[in-house]
């Protein structure tokens, strides 16, 4: 039997989503609120260079779409941004396939980061966790046990960073954008970030 397409003009079809420059339009108004929170950047700066300095680490973590933002500051640190300088140590805590199902398996998915943050941080570390609600437990318990280690807590959030905004001792919290945004945001930061790190210890 052959489907009659014909004659039904638009009928059954679903509306369209919102178009390319509708959704350019929303991430910029979200960008730009990022000036609400330069102070608190300089901050995130401020401890991420001088953990590195004095030659400690910056580990991160996140859950989904925010563990390939972990990822992405990870490498870009012991790789490169965009100029020459030396190596500098960090780690993903959400990169190891074999520690994460090692860890869930045994202790269960809230202590996959906490964990590793046991195993691997030190004092003078620096723990940077990407979260669009703050709201994920496993994040929570990292930045206890980080804590608890005499490390420093950077939490890239949005939503006022729910249960892991007080655990924190900088908030990067994007204001006003939903999720899809508060995540363009966070590669905003970082890359940010990452600028100012190239050029502190640019060759």
């Amino acid at each position: 039997m052959t489907r009659n397409t014909q004659g039904n003009g638009d009928t059954g079809r679903r509306a369209p989503g919102p178009g390319l420059r509708e959704i350019a339009a929303a991430a910029a108004a979200a960008a730009a609120g990022l000036a609400a929170i330069e102070d608190e950047f300089e901050k995130a700066v401020g401890a991420v260079v001088g953990a590195l300095a004095s030659g400690g680490k910056v580990l991160a973590a996140g859950n989904g779409g925010s563990a390939a933002e972990a990822m992405h500051l990870a490498e870009e640190l012991s790789g490169r941004y965009h100029r020459d300088r030396r190596a500098l140590p960090g780690l993903a805590l959400c990169a190891d396939g074999t520690a994460l199902t090692c860890i869930g398996n045994d202790y269960g998915f809230d202590r996959l980061f906490s964990r590793q943050v046991e195993a691997f941080c030190s004092a003078g570390d620096v723990l940077a966790l990407f979260t669009t609600s703050g709201n994920s437990a496993n994040l929570a318990r990292a930045a206890e046990a980080a804590r608890a280690k005499g490390a420093k807590v950077i939490g890239f959030t949005g939503k006022g960073g729910g249960p892991l905004a007080p655990l924190c001792d900088v908030l990067l919290d994007v204001p006003g954008a939903a999720a899809p945004h508060v995540q363009e945001c966070h590669e905003i930061l970082l890359h940010a970030l990452l600028e100012r790190v190239d050029a502190a210890f640019a060759d």
